[in-house]
């Protein structure tokens, strides 16, 4: 066979396709748009292209060079080093999604054992075998409620990330659904019961909650807020971070129809933002219309157990006309880091972790609000994360920023009315240190400014 060079065999299928160079391939494109050429730099070696590599690697510090204390969902927490090994192993490194079950038993079983988890953890009936990252669950969500109630309006909190909104107008938009929001309490953070109860009615397909929510407080009306969903005949739609589930009760155990949530923490490094895990969990009613695939257990031909994909009408698939999503695969290391890191956890881990962080937010927000000029800006309970006031959150950024510390959130750019507001969270690997670190620059920000 011929490879390298392949001049030759250029010319001859130009030839077969009756043209006369590789131009002629683009010749539907109008010449007002061609480009010439781009606009880049030569090219360079192998070698000069690493040391500038290095170059630039030496501008970046990691969390324990720099702490990051920036709340919205994603923060650093500790992984063992089993969960490393067991996801750097060839068989998982490399697999693909398990099209044949004869050669991806032990896959299969991982995402089974992953599936299994999610449904105790979130108090849910069954689990799929992940979407791409909590955002794209929420858009899923949002088409699989107008599925089942064939009713085309939505309804979300007003404080959900700004990224999450964005995924989920894109989702909703060529199926004509309808997003209304719901305000927060400007005093506890929480969602407006008032406007919630005036705003849900019987064309609502479903109400869309975090807990904790954005601001990192938890919804403790929830009883209220599912008995309001109820008379509407409304789908509950619930996200949660499941590292707060070790101390709280399960979505399942206060009506929630479906549960999503965001994977990352469970596991998973942060490395420049990389990939993340979207956990999709629901009643069994529903098993019909979840997105993406299930992975089950059945007995081969000897009789031994089995696993193999099944519930996976997606557009590839043969009834494609009956395609619940478009997810062409789940992310199955992503997956698969979570299964190690909450089996290594276990029950008890699970807990301690849990009370663990949520002990850390009360101890730095316990600290942080004893500082003359920085408040508390809501009343209500909150878990690793929380929102605090201060007189010009822009210069405490800038100065905590050129000090080695990474601050909270700043909150203004996406909720105007939250000017001067920074967003902070912290988890169970920030040490005394970098608490002490953070505070003491807290104090004196404002003499410096």
């Amino acid at each position: 066979m011929q490879f390298i060079p392949n001049s030759v065999l250029k010319k001859t299928m130009i030839h077969e396709l009756g043209l006369h160079d590789i131009n002629d391939l683009f010749c539907d494109i109008p010449q007002k748009i061609k480009i010439k050429k781009l606009q880049i730099p030569e090219g360079r070696s192998q070698q000069e292209i690493e040391n500038h590599m290095r170059r630039l690697a030496k501008y970046n510090k990691s969390f324990y060079e720099m702490p990051s204390f920036i709340g919205g969902g994603y923060k650093p927490h500790y992984i063992p080093s089993v969960v490393k090994s067991i996801v750097s192993r060839s068989e998982f490194y490399t697999a693909y999604t398990p099209y044949q079950p004869e050669a991806s038993q032990g896959f299969l079983q991982a995402i089974f054992e992953y599936q299994s988890l999610i449904a105790e953890l979130t108090g849910m009936d069954i689990s799929n075998a992940s979407l791409y990252d909590g955002a794209t669950a929420l858009g899923e969500a949002a088409l699989m409620a107008t599925r089942i109630t064939r009713k085309k309006t939505f309804v979300i909190p007003k404080n959900i990330s700004w990224e999450k909104k964005s995924i989920l107008t894109n989702y909703t938009k060529g199926a004509g659904i309808s997003i209304k929001e719901v305000a927060y309490d400007k005093k506890t953070g929480k969602i407006e019961l008032g406007e919630l109860q005036n705003t849900i009615n019987s064309n609502t397909a479903a109400l869309y909650l975090e807990n904790p929510n954005f601001f990192g407080i938890f919804e403790d009306e929830v009883e209220e807020i599912h008995s309001i969903i109820t008379k509407n005949q409304s789908l509950f739609i619930v996200g949660t971070d499941p590292l707060s589930l070790g101390i709280c009760k399960s979505p399942g155990d206060y009506g929630a129809d479906i549960v999503i949530g965001e994977g990352k923490n469970l596991g998973n490094l942060l490395d420049f933002g990389g990939s993340t895990l979207g956990i999709f969990a629901c009643k069994n009613e529903f098993l019909r219309q979840i997105p993406g695939r299930i992975i089950s257990v059945t007995k081969d031909q000897q009789g031994k157990r089995a696993f193999c994909m099944t519930m996976q009408t997606r557009e590839q698939h043969i009834r494609r006309e009956k395609a619940t999503s478009n997810i062409c695969t789940n992310e199955g290391l992503c997956m698969l880091a979570a299964v190690a890191y909450l089996s290594w956890l276990g029950g008890k881990g699970l807990q301690k972790l849990s009370t663990q962080n949520f002990e850390q937010g009360q101890k730095l927000r316990k600290i942080i609000t004893q500082i003359n000029r920085y408040s508390l800006k809501f009343s209500g309970i909150h878990f690793n994360e929380f929102v605090i006031q201060c007189p010009n959150a822009n210069t405490v950024h800038k100065h905590l920023l050129q000090h080695g510390i990474h601050g909270g959130l700043l909150l203004e750019r996406f909720y105007p009315e939250l000017a001067n507001c920074i967003l902070f969270g912290i988890t169970e690997i920030h040490t005394d240190e970098s608490i002490k670190h953070l505070t003491s620059l807290l104090k004196e920000v404002h003499h410096v400014s």
